[in-house]
């Protein structure tokens, strides 16, 4: 039985430490990945500030009033959700945490009455809302640890059509914001229509320059809007795939960690299990020598039996024979 436990444990000690392999090297490219991300963060952010100046000095200039993507509806019938999830899974808490904020968000506008539409971008998101029955409008999968511009303005796309359309009376991006290797917050912000505060700030101030639009500062604005809501979403994405591969690098972390204490408690108890095998080996031995002797003290013992019986017996012949003979004798 003892060596058949060691052997299961054993079998298992390897099965943890090719597990541990995997964590460790998953632990490895995540972190290496996070500071790809990083620098993917910082190399599009001069292009959003760039954008976001030009639509500020164009706003102050008077342009943007009529813009369906500035002004907000009166009536709002519609809202759609645009859930940024991964496309893998073992990432700890972040999936579960964008979509469970998602789900909460459009819970409450349903309760309010107003109707729902849904846009995930990543598998995890996909798979989780079509599991539990929710409708969804389009899904956008495969760029979730890298995403480039075009897989930003793809989704901006679908959605602004939409919107520009009349179909959504709002647009909200549910996704998960870096702020640090150990800091990372799900939210959910409006999207569309786009945040006018900045503008109406730039109204009030004025330009920060004297320009000359051509065409003008309206036609401008209107091309620029579309290109603003892409560079937004783009960083929207940059963020969670930064967000993701901490959180993997975490979550591996600890499984690795987890791996080698696991370890330890096996190794213990499989030296513990040994020890009893030895124990109880070494018990056999000398239980074995010791029926050994026995059995051979007692073998002895019964060969003087033997003899002392035969001896008995001839004794006991050779008397009977005597008397026999003394008998006949006087007879004659």
């Amino acid at each position: 039985m003892a060596s058949g436990q060691e052997r299961v444990l054993r079998r298992r000690i390897k099965s943890v430490q090719s597990t541990k392999k995997i964590t460790k090297a998953m632990e490895l490219i995540s972190a290496s990945r996070i500071a790809k991300a990083q620098e993917r963060v910082a190399a599009a952010r001069p292009y959003s500030e760039r954008i976001t100046d030009v639509i500020r000095n164009l706003a102050a200039a008077g342009a943007g009033g009529d813009s369906p993507l500035l002004n907000p509806r009166s009536d709002v019938t519609t809202v759609a959700y645009v859930v940024v999830a991964a496309d893998r899974g073992l990432a700890g808490g972040y999936n579960s945490s964008v979509i469970r904020a998602a789900e909460r968000a459009m819970a409450a506008d349903q309760e309010a009455g107003r109707k729902t539409a849904l846009i995930t971008v990543g598998k995890k998101a996909t798979g989780y809302f079509r599991f539990r029955g929710w409708e969804i409008a389009e899904s956008f999968i495969g760029f979730s640890d890298a995403p480039g511009y075009e897989d930003a303005r793809a989704v901006a796309g679908y959605v602004a059509e939409r919107f520009e359309s009349g179909e959504y009376s709002e647009v909200h991006l549910a996704y998960t914001q870096f702020l640090s290797m150990g800091t990372q917050v799900a939210q959910v912000a409006q999207y569309m229509p786009l945040d006018t505060t900045s503008l109406e700030d730039a109204e009030a101030t004025g330009p920060t320059a004297d320009y000359e639009f051509e065409p003008s500062p309206t036609e401008i604005l209107d091309r620029l809007l579309p290109r603003y809501a892409e560079a937004r979403l783009y960083a929207a994405l940059l963020d969670s795939a930064a967000s993701e591969h901490a959180a993997r690098q975490r979550a591996m972390k600890s499984a690795t960690e987890n791996a080698e204490e696991m370890i330890i408690k096996l190794s213990r108890v499989m030296n513990r299990a040994r020890q009893d095998a030895i124990t109880t080996e070494i018990m056999e031995i000398v239980g074995g020598a010791e029926a050994l002797r026995q059995s051979q003290t007692g073998g002895s013992d019964l060969l003087v039996d033997q003899v002392s019986t035969d001896d008995v017996f001839a004794s006991h012949h050779l008397t009977t024979h005597r008397t026999d003979h003394f008998s006949s004798g006087e007879q004659s």
